[in-house]
């Protein structure tokens, strides 16, 4: 029997359209849906348990987005061919899901949740990663999950001036601005993405035509939802809770964490002082009652943390470490700190630091992209890395986490369009973050700029960036530039600007609260605006443009093109002209067909190595021209001429034969020519009988007079 299907379709409005159904897979799950625009089809399940552990006082949640090969009609990769762990677009997208899902679901739901999104039908036309937020709550609004507040995602694309949702790969080459944004009916939770150096007034103009796109797709959930029958939400155990021991812990700690959070302190000494209070509360609980209820009185001693310190901000204007809500914590930063490498710098801001360094290298090094739903490479990359003694942890490492992967796209997307494009090298960059109190992702940035210009990019502009925060009890607000860790754990916004002295090159923005006003993030914007260039400042005084070339350790890049035909003599059979040449001269090269051309990078340290293979690819390309002269050494003497070498291109050799040595009778080539004799010789082209390259030296003689015949 088939099952009754349940269809809902979103028009776009451009003649594209997307539907969602239910009813016909993965019935039992706890809700399914499928989502499709034009081939690309996405499979979402939510599933989630009927009883929590008691021990767990948050959600666990797990978003996983996997992008099926067979969905693209390929093969994986690898010995076993099988899908394996998660590549970093995937990881990004699954960031991207959860980070508008977590804040939405009730504060009191504990229960093991698992949403997977699974890509099984791949259309070139259509970006995956754009339908992932829509699949997820479409999944959760047909089963009996709680989450009431329903969400969708869009990527906003413009082009030639006019906004697109949901653009094709091609389409999106052509944009200023790739963002992708989450929310739900009310409020905007979440913005990712990259700009050309837009202005703030065109981030929000972006983000409001976004979000009425997202009005449309969740009415749309809503219809479904209503068509196949809302089910009753099930019912949970909530947290446990007692009034009575909330009141005792705040009684005893709300004045003494106020007066610790307004005199401002760093932030080993705060820590040291509110864990002195806990343990002051704690003491006024029998060992009876915290066996009983210590979860609880640690519970409330976070709540009331929590409350004093934002009512710090609120009331006082004054943060945790002592600044106003608008003041950017110190900076000092260096440059060309590691010697060896080719590109270094450290930027430290308040208790957060970061070391970058970067790389240099030919195209070989390129970054290679290979998923179901894209194939490339990129030629700039950076690789963010958050060991646990920054924090001043002990943890084991456990592999790059998913947060690892966000923090560097992050700033790669901040610095990527400040590349010029005729940059040779293929760039990587790495981000050691050594301390952390307040955004490392940001720090990362700065000191990514800073370690670019030290290598000798040169940099169309430098990028910097700044962490922005907000506190808000619904009527009074606070926006905090260059927020602490605390303050992010402790606010209600976390909001990550990048960009030029012209524009904005990046963003990234997690609201924590509903109904977020459009006001309020035009002020964030205009306050971060001002906080990134006080840090460009900084940057600009350390290094105030990129060296005009690379470090004498560094390596030198040279291009050549030569045509598609030459390629076989340069490398040689089986490889071997390439490699002797590269062992001769210490060099790399790297040969790349385009356009039936092909494209040499020659890169080293020393520079007649490079002018050694600059040499060799002159000497295989030379083509002398019909009836020019040119100067050649002798090089081989034969019976019948000399094999000459033309100076101007070693190893390219040619017969010079007896008969064009000498307007004169030649019995012996030495009577003419000798062993390492330089002169200028005539290129004939080719010899019609032999078919072979044919010079002469007495075409450049005078001609003697004929003798006239005696009578």
């Amino acid at each position: 029997m088939i099952p009754q299907l349940f269809v809902e379709k979103i028009d776009l409005g451009d003649g594209r359209s997307i539907t969602i159904e239910t009813g016909r897979l993965a019935k039992q799950a706890d809700g399914s849906v499928v989502v499709r625009m034009g081939d690309t089809m996405i499979l979402a399940t939510a599933v989630s348990a009927r009883t929590a552990n008691p021990n767990v006082d948050f959600l666990p949640l797990t978003v996983d987005y996997r992008e099926k090969f067979a969905a693209a009609g390929r093969f994986p990769g690898g010995f076993f061919k099988r899908e394996a762990r998660p590549s970093d677009s995937e990881v990004l997208t699954m960031r991207l899901v959860d980070r508008v899902l977590r804040p939405l679901f009730p504060d009191d739901y504990h229960a093991e949740t698992q949403v997977m999104i699974q890509l099984m039908s791949h259309d070139e036309e259509v970006m995956p990663d754009a339908l992932a937020g829509l699949a997820a709550s479409a999944a959760l609004a047909v089963s009996d999950i709680p989450f009431y507040n329903l969400i969708s995602e869009v990527r906003v694309a413009r082009i030639d001036g006019k906004f697109v949702i949901n653009p094709s790969r091609e389409d999106l080459a052509k944009s200023d601005i790739d963002m992708m944004i989450g929310a739900s009916m009310d409020s905007v939770a979440m913005v990712e993405g990259e700009m050309k150096e837009i202005s703030e007034a065109e981030m929000v103009e972006a983000i409001k035509f976004a979000h009425e796109a997202i009005k449309v797709q969740i009415q749309a959930q809503l219809r479904l939802q209503a068509a196949f029958g809302k089910k009753e939400i099930r019912t949970y155990e909530g947290e446990k809770e007692n009034e009575e021991i909330y009141k005792k812990v705040k009684a005893a700690a709300y004045d003494k964490i106020y007066a610790i959070a307004k005199v401002g302190s760093a932030k080993h000494e705060r820590t040291a002082a509110f864990a002195e209070v806990k343990e002051e509360v704690k003491a006024l609980f029998t060992e009876e009652e915290l066996a009983a209820d210590g979860d609880l009185v640690s519970k409330y001693f976070y709540k009331t943390n929590k409350e004093a310190v934002r009512n710090v901000v609120l009331e006082l204007g004054v943060r945790l470490d002592g600044r106003k809500t608008t003041d950017i914590r110190p900076i000092w930063c260096e440059t060309d700190y590691l010697p060896r490498v080719h590109g270094s710098s450290l930027f430290t801001r308040g208790e957060t630091q970061a070391l970058a360094t970067v790389t240099l290298g030919t195209s070989r090094e390129a970054n290679q992209i290979d998923s179901p739903s894209e194939q490339g490479e990129e030629k700039f990359y950076l690789h963010y890395n958050f060991p646990p003694f920054s924090t001043g942890e002990a943890k084991p490492l456990r592999g790059t986490s998913r947060r690892e992967v966000g923090h560097g796209n992050l700033a790669q997307r901040a610095l990527k369009n400040m590349i010029p494009a005729d940059c040779p090298y293929t760039i990587r960059i790495v981000s050691e973050v050594l301390e952390s109190n307040g955004s490392s992702s940001m720090a990362t940035v700065c000191a990514g700029t800073m370690a670019l210009m030290d290598a000798g990019v040169q940099m169309v502009k430098p990028v910097s960036g700044i962490a922005m925060g907000l506190i808000t009890d619904g009527e009074k607000f606070a926006v905090l530039s260059d927020i602490l860790g605390d303050e992010d754990h402790l606010g209600d916004m976390d909001f990550k600007v990048t960009g030029t002295a012209d524009g904005i090159t990046a963003c990234q923005m997690d609201i924590k609260i509903d109904g977020l006003r459009y006001d309020i993030m035009e002020q964030a914007l205009g306050q971060a605006r001002e906080g990134r260039l006080h840090i460009l400042g900084k940057l600009t005084e350390t290094i105030a443009a990129p060296r005009a070339d690379v470090k004498a350790h560094s390596p030198k890049i040279i291009t050549r093109t030569i045509p598609g035909n030459f390629i076989g003599a340069l490398i040689g059979p089986g490889g071997k002209v390439i490699q002797e040449l590269q062992k001769a001269t210490g060099t790399t090269i790297v040969i790349n067909e385009v356009d039936e051309q092909g494209v040499i990078e020659i890169l080293g340290t020393d520079p007649a190595g490079i002018e050694a293979v600059l040499a060799k690819i002159q000497s295989i390309t030379f083509k002398p021209q019909m009836g020019e002269a040119y100067e050649v050494k002798v090089i081989k003497l034969l019976d019948f001429g000399a094999v000459v070498e033309y100076t101007a291109a070693p190893g390219n050799e040619v017969l010079l034969h007896v008969s064009e040595l000498a307007w004169e009778r030649t019995e012996n080539v030495t009577d003419v020519v000798n062993m390492g004799d330089v002169f200028q010789v005539k290129y004939l082209g080719l010899d019609p009988k032999t078919r072979k390259e044919k010079v002469s030296r007495k075409a450049l003689l005078p001609r003697p007079p004929r003798e006239e015949k005696k009578e």
